[in-house]
Order: C-alpha cells, then sequence, then structure tokens
C-alpha cells in the first residue's frame, strides 16, 4: 500500500476520534481544540495524499475510491455533529449530503459506463468552504461578528453546494442517456 493510500486510510481512522472530542463536554475547553486539531489534519491529508499520488504516479483503484468517500464522510460527520451541537440546521445538512450522494450515483453510472468524471473546479471550491465553515463552527466564538461570519459561511456553503451540482449536472447529464 503506497503513501497516499495510507493517508487516506488515516484521514478515515481519525473521524471517529474527532466525533467523540467534538461531542465531549469541554474538559477546560481543550476536547474542541483537539477536535479542531483533528480536522485540520484530516482535512490537509486530503490535499497532500492527492499531492504526492499524481506527482509522483501513485494514483490506485483504491485511492480514486477511497479518497473522495474518505472526505465525504469527514464532512459529513463533521455536520451531523454540528446538528447535535445546534450551531446548524438540519436542512443545510440534508442538502450538502444530497448533493453528495447524487454527484457519487451519477460517478456511479459513469463509471459502468467506462467514463471517468473529474473533480470540477465549482466542486473543489465547495469542498474548501464547506471544510472553512466546519472550522469556524468548530472554534465556536461567541461574538456577534463571528457569529454572523458563521451564518455568511453557512449559506455561502448551501449556494456553492448547489452551483457545483447543477454545474456537475449540466456537464454530465449524457452519463444518464441510455446506451444502445
Amino acid at each position: 500500500m503506497n503513501l497516499p493510500n495510507k493517508l487516506t486510510i488515516l484521514r478515515v481512522l481519525m473521524i471517529p476520534f474527532f466525533v467523540v472530542f467534538l461531542l465531549l463536554e469541554p474538559i477546560g475547553g481543550i476536547s474542541r481544540y483537539v477536535a479542531l486539531a483533528l480536522f485540520i489534519i484530516a482535512s490537509l491529508t486530503d490535499t497532500l495524499d492527492g499531492y504526492i499520488a499524481r506527482k509522483y504516479n501513485l494514483v490506485t483503484n483504491f485511492g480514486k475510491f477511497m479518497d473522495p468517500l474518505a472526505d465525504k464522510l469527514l464532512v459529513s460527520a463533521a455536520m451531523i455533529c454540528m446538528v447535535e451541537t445546534g450551531q446548524l440546521p438540519a436542512w443545510v445538512v440534508v442538502v450538502i449530503i444530497s448533493r453528495e450522494f447524487i454527484i457519487s450515483g451519477f460517478r456511479l453510472v459513469a463509471s459502468d459506463n467506462g467514463v471517468v468524471i473529474a473533480a470540477s473546479y465549482w466542486g473543489k471550491i465547495k469542498t474548501v468552504v464547506q471544510m472553512l465553515m466546519i472550522i469556524l463552527l468548530i472554534l465556536n466564538v461567541r461574538q456577534s461578528w463571528y457569529q454572523m461570519l458563521c451564518l455568511v459561511m453557512i449559506w455561502l456553503a448551501v449556494l456553492l453546494t448547489i452551483v457545483s451540482l447543477v454545474d456537475y449536472i449540466r456537464k454530465n447529464v449524457s452519463v444518464l442517456k441510455e446506451r444502445k
């Protein structure tokens, strides 16, 4: 198993620890900071494993499958926890996770037809904004300006989720057409 795949597995293994620390009652406030560190490290492994895989030609089928899945698991787990803590409305999480299911379905159908669909520019921006939103929500600063910033990031994440979905469907709708 190569290094990028090991980093992807590490990211998946970090998720339960991240969730536990995020949902623990703060022990002197330290549990949120541990959760924050775990989330940031896990997020950075996404960038690092992709960079290493492309630079050293270590792209594998396992990596193509697990890397996006690991990202979806990390972001979904974080947002579900934010619903639990009351920091994120459930409808926001439903919209964002629904987009991921739709895109995964498209990729599955495309793969069955021998077509590989790469991540789009909008999808990458959406992911960065979602991760920044989650980081801000984990920090949970109790200042009105900060709460407004979090609200703006939530709406921006929802908007980019919808834009990236529409862009993705528009570019790949032919995948759903029957082959004869």
